[in-house]
């Protein structure tokens, strides 16, 4: 156990001795891998903030019947009955939810933003309202039942409100499958860099091998030094993405701000998380071992180690 502590050892002490030789092209290669790795942790950063929003928004089909303004208490209410009858005609499943225009008012005053701009308009603008959300089996009666609940004198607008939504989903599942298109593209171009770093390094220190060999080192002795530095690009390239996208974020959350503002909305951009950016920050390290490990095994199949 000491004997193999000792070995490792002095396998990260000989590739510290190495960078330190030569120590502008670590960095520049610890910078290009950064780069490479920045694309899909940037995106990854967006999704795992879009994801939540998206979560809490319905995405079963949903109708909201807006009432006449000027339409009575009382005619409101009865209009319920009505719409009952058409979702019976149309033998169509929904829940039937009434919003008196009071609560939808006393809602958006406890919105940011909004409470001051209602009270500038010195009574209640909002008309009552039915919400019908209805079961995916029935999405495909939902043009004919906006249009046959149109027809009714008491309504003024239909308006669907999940299609957008379903939009959403299926946009961020066609993200994710980028995502992952990306992921991997970039993790073959981040193993080719340091497949390259790692060639280079063997081949200028053709002459400190053969000397190892000459003293009886084994493969397994010689090739550690450059497994410890495949893995330190990866970690240095890992964490210096995970920086650059960090720091990306502060002006990209200044221009989301102001779009959000528009919309009474606080939404904004968060870093990824620490055991996120822990696991990608191993995953860096697994490419860069990967990449170490394929260039010494292929120079050692040319004899040169």
């Amino acid at each position: 156990m000491i004997n193999w502590f000792r070995q490792h050892a002095y396998a990260l002490s000989s590739a510290l001795t190495h960078l330190r030789a030569a120590p502008g092209n670590f960095l520049f290669n610890v910078l290009v891998v950064a780069i490479a790795l920045s694309l899909p942790i940037a995106g990854l950063t967006v999704i795992q903030n879009i994801q939540p929003v998206a979560s809490q928004l319905s995405i079963e089909p949903e109708l909201s019947v807006f009432l006449k303004p000027d339409l009575a208490s009382q005619d409101a209410v009865a209009t319920q009955a009505q719409i009952k009858n058409i979702l019976k005609e149309l033998k169509v499943s929904a829940k039937v939810r009434f919003v008196p225009k009071d609560k939808a008012l006393a809602a958006m005053e406890g919105t940011n933003n909004l409470a001051e701009v209602l009270a500038t308009l010195g009574g209640n603008p909002l008309p009552d309202a039915y919400v019908l959300a209805l079961s995916n089996s029935d999405s495909d009666k939902l043009e004919q039942l906006s249009a046959t609940i149109q027809g009714l004198d008491q309504v003024d607008v239909v308006q669907v409100d999940s299609a957008w939504v379903k939009r959403l989903a299926a946009l961020l599942q066609v993200m994710q499958i980028a995502l992952l298109f990306l992921a991997g593209t970039l993790a073959v171009v981040v193993i080719v860099v340091i497949f390259n770093a790692t060639r280079l390094q063997v081949i200028s220190h053709q002459a400190e091998i053969s000397v190892s060999r000459m003293l009886g080192a084994t493969n397994s002795f010689i090739h550690k030094p450059y497994y410890y530095t495949g893995a330190m690009l990866g970690v240095l390239a890992g964490c210096l993405a995970l920086g650059l996208v960090a720091l990306s974020l502060q002006p990209l959350n200044q221009a989301i701000a102001e779009f959000a503002k528009l919309y009474a909305s606080e939404f904004h951009l968060s870093p990824l998380g620490i055991f996120p950016s822990l696991a990608l920050i191993l995953i860096s390290k697994i490419l860069g071992l990967c990449g170490a490990y394929l260039s010494v095994r292929r120079q050692l199949a040319k004899s040169v180690i």
